[in-house]
């Protein structure tokens, strides 16, 4: 092998997001865009020499020339090995166990996650650190520096790596081991739920429907749940990782999972139905005539969790995103452990999970996980529900319902305003923060009373670090909220996110439409920031 050092000039537009760096393939394919940001990665880092770095990707459209382009930047670089999964598959969350299970230096996730793919569609590259969790801002702050002043990268000639044959290969000096992507997840599965009972409920002839929306938890899907777990043949859908997913959108939510939901409604529909991402850390949880809200699900599990016996002695604390509702917040003071309230982007969670503090985390955009990995991970999610359902013997609906009757009712919605002109989404945030102090005591038709309006800043507990301007609250008395924040998970303009909140008691009414139980807090809403009318837009892109 030949090392070759090749110039290059800076791109200007390679800062990373809550996710790593996601923009257009048509973006990527640039000539040295690729080779720059990893280049950057690497240079950001230190200590790599000779040990293990683990890639591995979602499948999606130019997965495969983008993983043997670092491999080689990996081996010209000094890394002594790289562990890549067999097609240069890896779920996120499978990729953040390896990385732990194998005592990797860190390792560089391909994917953009719940976005389209194809040649038209987006790719992203994130980086995990060595206790399998994406990078904090430290290293993403200094990637982002590093990439503006990039002047040169390195790589070599070596042939490409076979990456459809299990085995070890080499990359001029390095080691390349193409491992099987599920092996290692399923054996960790294993050790958290109770196998033995999830197979029973199956056998009984609980009925189940799982989407993997032709991406990458097809095939620990169908390796865990109809293979170990015996469920009937059939059970998995859209099972086979597609570059483009089949030319659809791999988001596991009730626009893109419709007919899946509609089944579920259905009178001969499935017991439980279920689905994930594109890169296989969100999930979708749908029991029979009811659809369980992320933020629900989050807590109900966190409630349930000793149920499992990788749980069985207890969770020490629980962690949700900012914009994620308070029904987590509820079973945390009721079981008398801490909670924890953190910016978006599953990077947050990380120190908890690595201090003891919590165990469970969760996201309103479908990702809940726990200590079991570093990432959110949506198979994980839908194996400790079959295990609850398969323990409590009792529906979805019984099991949400009795939540409810417990610790109340969280009402909640998420409206998405995609692809906004950035200039007029970054305006209105700008001046509905300048409103902020005037808004405590403020009252708003009858019922409403600001007890707090901020910008949210995060003080992280274990290494004293701040994360400043994380989303605009606005709190009430009766424990409603308005959130705004604009995401970084986007690759064309901007994305608006609204999220809005509302609390019933444990005796209250628990079966109001949620869209019209949250009426009054949309159209204070749209009062307080003038949303539609700056947007030319009478209704979100996407309502979850």
């Amino acid at each position: 092998m030949t090392i070759k050092t090749v110039q290059t000039t800076p791109f200007n537009d390679q800062k990373p997001g809550t996710s790593g760096l996601r923009k257009r393939v048509t973006v990527y394919q640039q000539p040295n865009y690729v080779e720059n940001y990893i280049q950057a990665i690497f240079d950001s880092l230190e200590g790599f020499a000779g040990k293990t770095l683990v890639i591995g990707g979602d499948g999606r459209f130019y997965n495969d020339v983008a993983i043997q382009t670092t491999i080689r930047i990996a081996a010209a670089n000094g890394f002594g090995k790289v562990l890549v999964g067999r097609g240069g598959l890896l779920s996120t969350p499978a990729a953040s166990h390896v990385i732990r299970h194998h005592q990797a230096f860190g390792g560089l996730v391909l994917s953009a996650s719940h976005n389209p793919g194809g040649p038209d569609g987006d790719f992203g590259i994130k980086y995990n650190i060595g206790n399998g969790g994406p990078a904090p801002e430290k290293i993403t702050d200094a990637v982002f520096a590093r990439t503006k002043v990039i002047d040169s990268y390195k790589t070599s000639d070596a042939a490409d790596v076979a990456l459809d044959k299990i085995g070890t290969q080499k990359s001029g000096d390095m080691v390349v081991e193409v491992i099987d992507p599920v092996a290692d997840y399923a054996d960790l599965m294993r050790t958290l739920f109770d196998f033995e009972g999830i197979s029973r409920l199956f056998a009984s002839g609980f009925k189940m429907k799982f989407d993997a929306m032709h991406a990458v938890t097809g095939p620990y899907a169908h390796a865990i749940l109809e293979g170990i777990l015996g469920a009937p043949i059939g059970t998995v859908i859209n099972g086979t990782p597609s570059p483009s997913f089949n030319n659809g959108h791999p988001d596991p939510n009730l626009v893109y999972c419709k007919d899946m939901y509609d089944e579920a409604m259905s009178p001969n529909g499935p017991d439980f139905a279920a689905a994930s991402d594109g890169d296989g850390d969100r999930n979708l949880i749908i029991g029979k005539n009811r659809f369980v809200t992320p933020s629900d699900s989050l807590a109900i599990l966190a409630a349930n969790a000793a149920l499992a016996p990788g749980y069985a002695a207890g969770i020490t604390g629980i962690a949700r995103s900012m914009p994620t509702s308070a029904a987590a917040d509820r079973v945390a003071e009721k079981m008398g452990i801490e909670m924890h309230e953190t910016p978006t982007g599953w990077k947050f969670f990380g120190n908890l999970l690595d201090a003891g503090r919590v165990t469970i985390c969760g996201e309103e955009s479908a990702g809940t996980g726990s200590n079991h990995v570093r990432e959110k991970d949506g198979l994980w999610a839908v194996l400790l529900w079959l295990n609850v359902v398969a323990s409590r013997k009792q529906s979805v609906d019984q099991i949400v319902r009795e939540h409810w009757a417990t610790y109340g009712r969280n009402y909640y919605t998420r409206h998405d305003y995609e692809e906004v002109d950035a200039t007029i989404a970054n305006q209105l945030v700008d001046e509905l923060r300048a409103k902020l102090p005037g808004l405590p005591g403020q009252n708003f038709g009858e019922d409403l009373q600001v007890a707090f309006a901020d910008d949210f800043t995060y003080h992280d507990p274990v290494d004293g670090s701040t994360s400043a301007k994380q989303g605009i609250r606005i709190g009430f008395t009766d424990g409603s909220r308005i959130v705004i924040r604009l995401s970084g998970t986007g690759t064309v303009g901007a994305t608006l996110r609204l999220y809005l909140e509302s609390y019933e008691a444990a005796d209250g009414r628990h079966d109001l439409e949620t869209q019209l139980a949250l009426e009054p807090l949309i159209r204070l809403a749209d009062e307080l920031t003038g949303l539609k009318q700056r947007t030319g837009r009478d209704q979100p892109t996407v309502i979850t």
